[in-house]
């Protein structure tokens, strides 16, 4: 393998790729200088330590993530830029599943302030859902409405984990569809009910 020229660029981008292969946990630092045919030491001039690798991977798995999302809802609105926000979603999270695990990371919040593409992936996320009227605070549970059942639907679709026969993509359309009568239909903050048995 390549010996010479070492950028840490070029080893964030060489990890994820072998993130993507054999997992996110699997990824180490003497198995990723054994794909460059290096030793060790000549990785930590670029990284320090295997979370900041795991760190560097999620920021780079940000700013991929922003750009599928940006590409897919151009010019859309509503229902039509939700599936092709979701679709992006599920894209991407099954053709890169190591880079996907580190987006699930927890990492510094300074670092994650100052990644550009986290706050575009934020912020294209929280525009494509105003096109259904929402404004705080339904905007940021709306967000994670989304958030939590994306990432649950394309967790267990990558781990085998529904067994029924039913073709997978059909119910991620329907999930979609349901999220999308959710949101037109968004409900009010005051119209929770106590759970008591309302009498006329």
């Amino acid at each position: 393998m390549v010996r010479a020229g070492l950028t840490t660029e070029r080893v964030v981008r060489a990890a994820a790729d072998l993130a993507d292969i054999v997992g996110l946990d699997n990824v180490t630092m003497s198995a990723l200088a054994r794909s460059f045919g290096v030793k060790d030491a000549s990785l930590y001039s670029h990284i320090r330590s295997v979370s900041e690798l795991r760190a560097r991977i999620a920021l780079l798995a940000a700013d991929e993530i922003a750009d599928r999302f940006g590409a897919a809802v151009a010019g859309l609105s509503g229902r039509d830029a939700l599936v092709a926000f979701a679709d992006a979603y599920r894209n991407y999270a099954l053709e890169r599943p190591g880079r996907y695990a580190a987006t699930q990371i927890q990492i510094d919040p300074a670092t994650a302030a100052a990644s550009a593409g986290g706050r575009r992936k934020i912020d294209l996320t929280y525009s494509m859902l105003r096109g259904y009227g929402l404004s705080e605070p339904d905007l940021t549970d709306a967000v994670r409405l989304l958030r939590s059942t994306f990432h649950g639907f394309v967790s267990l679709e990558a781990n085998g984990g529904f067994g029924h026969p039913r073709d997978l993509r059909a119910s991620w359309e329907r999930t979609v569809e349901a999220l999308h009568i959710a949101l037109e239909h968004w409900p009010s903050s005051g119209s929770r009910t106590s759970g008591k048995r309302r009498t006329s």
